[in-house]
């Protein structure tokens, strides 16, 4: 036996092998997708990828899943095409179960689709000899359409000097030494046979590869003397950095004032690998001049609108066949994607050129000016969001310096229609007006639970921390903050209104609660719900009182004891706004019973019985009115002493599990009888 324990596991381990210790190396993206293609075309055979189509195009692609379910590239409609895995080829009527024979790189671009890159190689005369010669080599072929859609000023200007620009043309493509693409990293730079010059190489988590913005078609294809990916465009030497091309671009005029003010120019002319969405005169030209002025002359404000401009990585735009939300080096945001063969951001075509490539990154122009949270004014926050309406009445009230300057404040409006239409400006609205903007610019994800806020209006406001809602008084935030230059935009549910005295005074004060009221001085409770506190009162009203019939009112009203225990079954102790009211709360009251308030659909109830109006706030609390008088649950009998407590009957249940055993004991046999006696009765 103890032989055998030691063998058990070595066998064990013999039997896994070195999978069950050692993860095989991680595939890259674009191997991803090619198995996902493979998988998807070995119904027709061996060695058979699925590929799309777009259609009304030659353009293919290996896809993901998600792409192959939505059958669409860019928005545009694909068909499913079925052909032979890099690598191989097709012999008799199924599949492709050759690989291809390994020839030399001049002969495999053939093989590839490539024959135009031969030709020009021909046209050389130093460049045939060394693809078939000995040596290892990688050369990113264009397609024959790659050649074809150059200008043709360009490419007469190769064909014209084929021993120098044709020659030099060629060997930028090609690199000393075999790179398979799981060694194609992103951001990384390959040295070319031109003059040392850099490649940029790009893999996206797409799977799509890109040579200096070309996106890579077919790759691995390998020969004796080194390996072919066939690319989609001609590519060239890049010499400038981004900050270069600002420089010798007529458009970018604006923009080159821009960034020299912002001093972000070291940025954009050192090392790393961003996309710069570069705004072209026309973009700066489209907004208003008050607007363009103000940004320029706020070295803050310009630098978050510049740096909302320039995406954290190189993103070239054949990486992008569906929207992705790529992050800004100002923390923003955007959301990228393509419509056919047009880049949109946050889904408007205003890429007007794309794919301008530098040393450090990629710059796309754009049309429009992309003004980010922090570098507006309260107003311009307002004018894009479901609140102008009512940020419009703080202008009509003559508050809209406070705006649209920089004084630091949070702005309360609501997100809803007035009930009643408009309200008319006057100094009562006004005052209320100054009441929903706070004396500091705030962020939603600092306030806490009891935390006063400072108006205009000189009013102090509470804020209420409940588990799904914040709420400042009556009114909860309904939207994320819009954080601008100075100011901070809540969106709220509701208008807000400023507590006007205790919970005592906005009863005296509302003829609905006289009855209520003398209650409340006859049960001796006055003095509690003046001073300070956290109250919910649901508040019955004098119809409330003049229901109960007659007997029971006079009864109730003449036993102060009595009267004060219902009273204060009456008053929750913490405050509950209706915001904060989700399907089921159970709120303690001072009489030591609890009420259960929800809310469904708009409506609030307390014990099941609806409440009126809710969130008549106070100092020291909140007054919802009903029309019922609660009561609290009757007293509950006295358990016997001789019964078996419930958490006791739970355990003998469990107990039962083991019957099987207790009955087998002569002496728990019985025992075990007389318990299951008592829970049956």
């Amino acid at each position: 036996m103890a032989l055998l324990g030691r063998l058990l596991p070595l066998a064990l381990a013999l039997a896994l092998g070195p999978a069950a210790t050692h993860a095989g190396p991680a595939k890259s993206p674009y191997q991803l997708v090619l198995q996902h293609s493979r998988l998807r075309g070995r119904q027709h055979g061996p060695n058979v990828c699925a590929v799309q189509k777009l259609i009304g195009t030659n353009k293919k692609y290996f896809t993901n899943c998600k792409q192959w379910y939505q059958r669409k590239i860019c928005g545009k409609s694909t068909v499913i095409s079925y052909e032979c895995c890099p690598g191989y080829e097709k012999v008799g009527e199924k599949g492709c179960p050759a690989a291809l024979p390994l020839s030399n790189l001049y002969e495999t671009l053939g093989v590839v689709g490539s024959t135009t890159t031969q030709l020009y190689t021909d046209r050389t005369e130093k460049l045939r000899p060394e693809m078939e010669g000995p040596g290892s080599f990688t050369i990113f072929a264009p397609s024959n359409e790659a050649w074809a859609s150059l200008p043709a000023e360009v490419l007469d200007s190769l064909v014209s000097n084929v021993n120098i620009e044709l020659l030099n043309a060629l060997r930028y493509h090609m690199v000393d030494r075999r790179v398979l693409t799981d060694e194609l990293k992103h951001g990384m730079a390959l040295t070319s046979m031109y003059q040392n010059s850099n490649i940029q190489i790009h893999h996206y988590p797409n799977g799509i590869v890109t040579v200096n913005c070309a996106r890579l078609l077919k790759a691995d294809h390998h020969a004796t003397n080194g390996v072919v990916h066939l690319i989609d465009k001609v590519i060239s030497t890049v010499t400038n950095n981004i900050q270069q091309i600002i420089e010798i671009e007529d458009t970018f005029e604006t923009l080159r004032a821009a960034v020299a003010a912002s001093g972000l120019n070291t940025l954009l002319e050192g090392d790393g690998q961003y996309t710069l969405l570069a705004p072209t005169n026309e973009a700066f030209e489209k907004i208003p001049a008050e607007t363009l002025n103000r940004i320029l002359g706020d070295p803050e404000a310009l630098r978050d609108l510049l740096n909302n401009h320039i995406l954290k990585s190189a993103m070239c735009a054949e990486a992008i066949v569906a929207g992705l939300s790529l992050e800004t080096l100002e923390g923003t945001t955007l959301e990228v994607g393509c419509s056919g063969d047009m880049l949109t951001i946050n889904g408007k075509p205003i890429i007007s050129n794309k794919d301008v490539l530098a040393t450090n990154g990629v710059i796309h122009f754009i049309d429009e000016l992309l003004i980010p949270d922090s570098a507006k004014t309260l107003f311009e926050l307002a004018a894009e969001s479901d609140v102008s309406t009512a940020v419009d009445l703080f202008r009509q009230a003559g508050l809209g310096s406070h705006l649209s300057g920089n004084e630091r404040l949070t702005l309360l409006p609501m997100n809803s229609v007035f009930k009643d239409g408009t309200p008319r400006i006057d100094a009562r609205t006004k005052n209320l007006l100054l009441n929903h903007m706070i004396k500091d610019q705030l962020a939603s994800k600092y306030l806490y639970h009891g935390q006063t806020l400072d108006t205009l209006g000189g009013k102090k406001l509470r804020v209420f921390v409940y588990r799904n809602s914040l709420c400042i008084e009556n009114s909860c935030i309904a939207a994320h903050d819009k954080r601008g230059r100075y100011g901070t935009l809540f969106t709220m549910d509701r208008m807000l209104t400023p507590p006007m005295g205790t919970v005592m005074d906005v009863l005296k004060g509302d003829n609905r609660f006289s009855m209520l009221v003398a209650a409340i001085q006859s049960a001796g409770l006055t003095e509690t719900l003046n001073r300070e506190g956290v109250y919910t009162v649901f508040a019955p009203t004098n119809e409330a009182f003049q229901a109960l019939p007659l007997g029971e009112r006079n009864k109730l009203l003449g036993n102060a004891k009595e009267l004060a225990n219902i009273l204060k079954y009456h008053v929750g102790d913490e405050i509950l706004v209706s915001g904060g009211i989700g399907a089921l709360v159970r709120l303690k009251s001072l009489q030591g019973d609890k009420l259960e308030v929800s809310s469904k659909n708009s409506l609030v109830t307390v014990n099941k019985e609806p409440v009126a109006e809710a969130d008549i706030m106070a100092t020291n609390g909140v007054v919802h009115t009903i029309n019922t008088v609660l009561r609290p649950p009757a007293n509950k009998p006295q358990e016997r002493g001789d019964e078996l407590a419930d958490s006791a009957l739970e355990i003998f249940k469990q107990a039962s599990a083991f019957s099987r055993a207790t009955q087998s004991s002569v002496k728990l046999a019985p025992v075990y009888q007389r318990l299951l006696e008592r829970m049956k009765h």
